[in-house]
């Protein structure tokens, strides 16, 4: 499996931007579309967006769809979610996952979906 480490995260005040990155390593990184996912408190783990292997396709959960951006660059292994006008309802501990999947496909929304995961970083937007 490949192991995914997520950084970037921090305390930001309402209407500011962050972008989490998310590491790959131990397989070939242009085999897997990638997604974050976030866990408020209290609540269970939420898609938030999708990419391909290839970075053609995206896919964005309705409640970020404007703000946040996926994005990867295959050379670096990494995988971006860059995250602007940030609202306090966005605080949680934001996770990458990765999916072995070679089609041009990004529509991978359930955490069923995934195999590999990091171990998450903590977002606070402060109101």
């Amino acid at each position: 499996q490949v192991q995914l480490v997520e950084s970037g995260g921090g305390l930001v005040q309402t209407g500011g931007s962050l972008r989490l990155s998310c590491a790959a390593s131990g397989r070939t990184f242009s085999n897997y579309a990638m997604g974050w996912f976030r866990q408020a408190p209290g609540k269970e783990r939420d898609y938030v967006a999708s990419i391909s292997w290839s970075g053609g396709s995206t896919y964005y959960a309705d409640s970020v769809k404007g703000r946040f951006t996926i994005s990867r660059d295959n050379t670096k292994n990494t995988v971006y979610l860059q995250m602007n006008s940030l609202k306090p309802e966005d605080t949680a501990v934001y996770y990458c996952a990765a999916r072995f999947e070679t089609s041009s496909s990004s529509y991978y929304t359930t955490d069923s979906q995934y195999r590999s995961w990091g171990r998450g970083t903590q977002v606070t937007v402060s109101s």
